[in-house]
């Protein structure tokens, strides 16, 4: 990892997941680029009367949040950038310019239709872009170390891209990969194949020379709330997941396992783009 793009709008939620992407950048010796996008809307979010209010402002803001990562990397390369436009759009232009990077936001959570269809800029960046995003939720305690994390197994094809990913983190931070192998009781059959993924998966971890072990869960329908309860339960600290799309617009509308996670995740979620989604049984 060489490039770490963090995408802020001055809330505390965006500070506590500039300071994630510190800790990954300390690790990584990654380059951190500070980014906010100056959006119609910006000057009533900043609270100011007009344009040169506002460009001043964020200036003061952006610095300020540049110092405290400074602070906190005093030996990684850190730059702020303001950019112009849509935020999902620019965040994901900027980040797919950059060799081997990895977006980092925070996110809110959301509710009712927003829900269902994308109404945050997380969300969206995470429908369009073809880079990793790691996704820090308000209520993510920083200080806690990246020891363990789950990667759900299941019945797709392309379930299996995760586990790459997922070895690099956990060789960075040392920590173990728990690999969950998600079962529908009522298709007994998917078992064996679940299997199959489950020691594929735990023979890549043992290539990368990265400690693993691997569990299943029966799982009869809300697979994003059994995921975050069974990871709350084994105490991990980041899930990592394939980004599932629908047939139809995907470049806005998720699949609803992936928007679930992303609005329900108690800890943080790193989403690895999909390129397609084709079952494997």
């Amino acid at each position: 990892m060489k490039n770490i793009v963090v995408g802020i709008d001055f809330s505390q939620n965006s500070e506590n997941a500039l300071r994630h992407a510190v800790a990954v950048g300390l690790k990584t010796n990654a380059k951190i680029h500070v980014v906010w996008v100056k959006t119609p809307t910006a000057a009533t979010k900043l609270d100011v009367d007009d344009e040169d209010q506002m460009m001043a402002k964020a200036h003061v803001k952006l610095d300020e949040m540049v110092a405290l990562a400074r602070q906190e990397a005093p030996k990684n390369e850190i730059q702020g950038v303001i950019l112009e436009g849509k935020a999902y759009i620019k965040l994901t232009q900027y980040a797919a310019n950059l060799p081997d990077s990895l977006l980092v936001m925070g996110s809110h959570g959301a509710s009712g239709f927003e829900e269902m269809f994308i109404g945050s800029n997380t969300m969206k960046v995470v429908g369009v872009t073809k880079t990793p995003v790691l996704i820090i939720g308000h209520q993510v305690n920083v200080k806690r170390d990246l020891t363990k994390i789950l990667v759900p197994i299941d019945m797709s094809f392309e379930t299996l891209q995760k586990i790459k990913p997922a070895a690099e983190i956990a060789k960075v931070f040392s920590a173990k990969l728990s690999l969950l192998g998600l079962v529908d009781p009522n298709y007994p059959d998917e078992k064996h194949t679940i299997n199959v993924q489950l020691n594929h998966a735990m023979g890549m971890c043992e290539m990368a020379n990265v400690r693993a072990e691997a569990a299943t869960l029966e799982v009869a329908g809300d697979i994003p709330n059994a995921v975050i309860s069974w990871g709350q339960k084994e105490d991990v600290n980041l899930i990592v997941i394939m980004r599932e799309d629908e047939d139809d617009m995907t470049a806005f509308w998720l699949g609803s396992t992936t928007r679930q996670l992303m609005n329900l995740a108690t800890m943080p979620l790193l989403v690895i783009p999909n390129v397609m989604h084709s079952p494997i049984a």
